[in-house]
């Protein structure tokens, strides 16, 4: 196992990765805002450099002290031997298997690999598969070719026009970090408010405020750069008003030159809907989370 260290050999690991898109996008997003201020503090693992086969990206175990703190303890993996990367997942260094944790990866190859690992350190272990989208114009300037078969309009995909009298496009405070927690489906403890209130602190956020100026509508970013806990309150659903944050904060993280993707559940056709008419692609590959419980 080494380490990945210094700003030469971080930009080394990015450039790496990016010529294994889509499979490795969790990882490169990840490694890229690493190279971008590292504002969770994580760090690169690998089994070997530099021509390494496995990386997994990980915190620091000084912020890993809560073992059932999975929001923290999350793990970002992508192997180009998935099938023989059990050795280097098995590392106690490399993964911290008596914690409550998640394994995020765009490659579904890794499950039979962790599912076993799991069984071995005797964790119960959930598995979740979701659909991966890629902006089109991150598409465009990382992985051409997968936008080869899409008959798309040059301009991009746009949202409705939304009544910008009514609505006011922000930012998001931390302090609404406790209202956000309520809706996201995979929040409503403490340990979830504190993850939303890092991400509003470490990355750009955006929402529409209301006529009262309340919250109504609001998209985040985690520590892969994704597009997530994006939502609206139910009064103000079916306006487009989530359509249109996810552009503008899409468009404004393309012009930083952040990559932008975002997953999207299985069942969640509104979400779907909202990507295809925002030009964002379906990737081959699916987005990945591996739960894991210790018993």
């Amino acid at each position: 196992m080494l380490q990945v260290q210094g700003a030469q050999m971080l930009q080394m690991l990015e450039k790496s990765l990016v010529k294994s898109i889509p499979e490795s996008l969790k990882v490169y997003g990840t490694v890229f805002h690493m190279n971008h201020g590292n504002p969770f503090n994580l760090k690169a693992l690998v089994d070997k450099w530099p021509d390494f086969s496995t990386v997994v990206i990980r915190p620091q175990e000084q912020d890993m002290t809560d073992d059932l703190d999975h929001y923290t303890n999350t793990y970002q993996v992508y192997s180009k031997d998935p099938r023989n990367a059990r050795e280097f997942l098995a590392s106690p260094d490399v993964i911290n298997w008596k914690q409550h944790l998640q394994i995020q990866s765009s490659q579904s190859g890794l499950n039979e690999v962790i599912q076993s690992l799991a069984a071995t350190n005797s964790c119960q272990v959930q598995h979740s598969e979701n659909f991966l989208y890629l902006a089109s114009q991150t598409a465009k300037k990382l992985a051409p070719s997968l936008l080869d078969e899409k008959n798309l309009a040059p301009s991009g995909g746009k949202p409705k026009a939304i009544n910008q009298e009514l609505f006011k496009l922000s930012s998001l405070d931390v302090t609404q970090s406790t209202f956000l927690n309520k809706f996201w489906l995979f929040g409503g403890n403490a340990r979830s408010q504190r993850f939303i209130e890092r991400c509003i602190q470490s990355f750009p956020s955006f929402c529409l405020l209301g006529p009262e100026g309340s919250l109504v509508s609001w998209s985040l970013m985690d520590q892969t750069g994704e597009t997530r806990i994006a939502g609206t309150l139910p009064e103000y659903r079916s306006q487009g008003l989530v359509s249109y944050v996810v552009y503008v904060q899409g468009q404004a993280m393309d012009k930083l030159g952040f990559p932008v993707y975002s997953h999207t559940d299985k069942s969640n056709k509104a979400m779907q809907r909202m990507s295809d008419t925002l030009h964002h692609i379906p990737m081959p590959c699916a987005w990945n989370q591996w739960h894991c419980v210790p018993q």
